[in-house]
């Protein structure tokens, strides 16, 4: 009997690739961001090997040789450069795109605004946001690209109603902090192929494994166009006359000494206030507008309540009512139980169940299911509303 559509069986769904494709890798075409570091060259060299149509992309986000670069540093000078060995020798197309401009308006000139209004910028989320996953992902789809991958040690995964972001299988390499700005339209069109390793050994092995030069280059540490985390030089040079002195003053405003500059200081700090004596001091609040560093008690840092703006929303269920899940308000510290309550305008109100220290404006606060890896989203953390009771 011959089978007509209707009697026929059903046709089996195609295979996915890797990267979640219903086709061979050789018709998946990947824009991979690459640094010029291990990670991202690891990641554009493995997916060559497994047969895919790469660009590399490379984006020069400032000049190399000038004061605000710093030796090591991502996106410029020397790392363009490995990036396109890594692309000669795995034969694929390497592009540098020029961003400097892009970089500045959208990072450099908000991190330094930021700092003299007394808070604590993280300009590498900023640059995801506005620029990586914006500008950058555009690009690529621009090239007819399937989808675009990173070397961010974070996963994606694909849950039963979308996809999903979780936290990295290597709780020591995990960059979920800086990512949860990603909306649900980048997340789709996203892939982070190094999310799973479970240590950064693992990806210099690959990278021996394929040759790359890069496989022993040390990781950039702290912020890219900052030398050596020297963070008040680099405001100085951006905005001169922003270390105007003035005065340190305790809770009751009396004057305890003078300071050089409030972009000296942050929030929690207790070592280099120069008011030795009594008990130990830690600044409490900075308030740029009359110069005054506001020190105090360690008790008097710890918070309960944190305000936060610009909520970006991951989670499957409505941001509405009460909602119990972890978060984290410093990349070095562990997610912390709390209850988050939305409020409009892409706002909210953080209530953490155990209080913590030096909560500081400008920093993130970012969201995670209780009972899994998943990142739920987060937001920006603005003035502290009230201290713990």
């Amino acid at each position: 009997m011959t089978l007509t559509a209707e009697t026929r069986a059903p046709a089996r769904p195609a295979e996915l690739n890797s990267l979640g494709f219903a086709k061979p890798p050789a018709q998946t075409r990947v824009v991979v961001a690459m640094s010029g570091g291990v990670d991202s060259s690891v990641v554009a060299a493995q997916l060559k090997s497994e047969g895919y149509d790469v660009i590399g992309v490379t984006l020069q986000l400032y000049d190399h040789g000038a004061a605000l670069a710093k030796k090591g540093a991502c996106c410029a000078g020397q790392d363009i450069h490995d990036a396109r060995r890594v692309a000669e020798r795995m034969g694929f197309p390497h592009y540098v795109l020029d961003y400097e401009n892009k970089f500045r308006e959208s990072v450099i000139d908000e991190f330094a605004d930021a700092y003299l209004a007394g808070a604590t910028p993280v300009p590498c989320i900023r640059c995801n946001e506005r620029v990586k996953f914006r500008d950058l992902l555009e690009t690529a789809r621009d090239l007819d690209a399937d989808c675009m991958a990173t070397g961010h040690y974070i996963q994606r995964k694909q849950g039963p109603h979308r996809a999903e972001l979780h936290m990295a299988a290597d709780a020591n390499r995990d960059q979920s902090y800086f990512l949860f700005s990603t909306t649900q339209e980048q997340l789709d069109f996203l892939r982070f192929p190094l999310g799973h390793l479970v240590s950064k050994a693992e990806t210099r092995a690959l990278a021996a494994e394929y040759g790359l030069s890069v496989a022993d280059k040390p990781d950039s540490q702290d912020i890219c166009f900052v030398p050596n985390g020297d963070y008040a030089s680099v405001i100085e040079k951006l905005r001169p006359g922003a270390a105007d002195p003035g005065d340190i003053v305790d809770r009751e405003g009396r004057v305890l000494g003078r300071h050089r500059g409030v972009i000296h200081y942050t929030i929690g700090q207790r070592r280099g206030l120069g008011i030795g004596g009594g008990e130990p001091l830690y600044v409490l609040r900075l308030e740029p507008e009359t110069r005054r560093v506001v020190v105090g008690p360690r008790e008097a840092l710890s918070t309960s309540i944190v305000n936060v703006t610009e909520v970006n929303w991951l989670g499957d269920q409505p941001f509405e009512g009460e909602i119990a899940c972890l978060v984290r308000i410093r990349s070095t510290r562990p997610p912390r139980p709390a209850i988050l309550r939305p409020l409009p305008g892409r706002r909210a109100e953080v209530e953490l169940l155990d209080p913590e220290d030096g909560v500081s404006p400008g920093q993130a606060c970012v969201f995670y299911d209780t009972d899994s890896t998943r990142v739920l989203g987060g937001g920006w953390i603005s003035l502290r509303r009230r201290p713990a009771a």
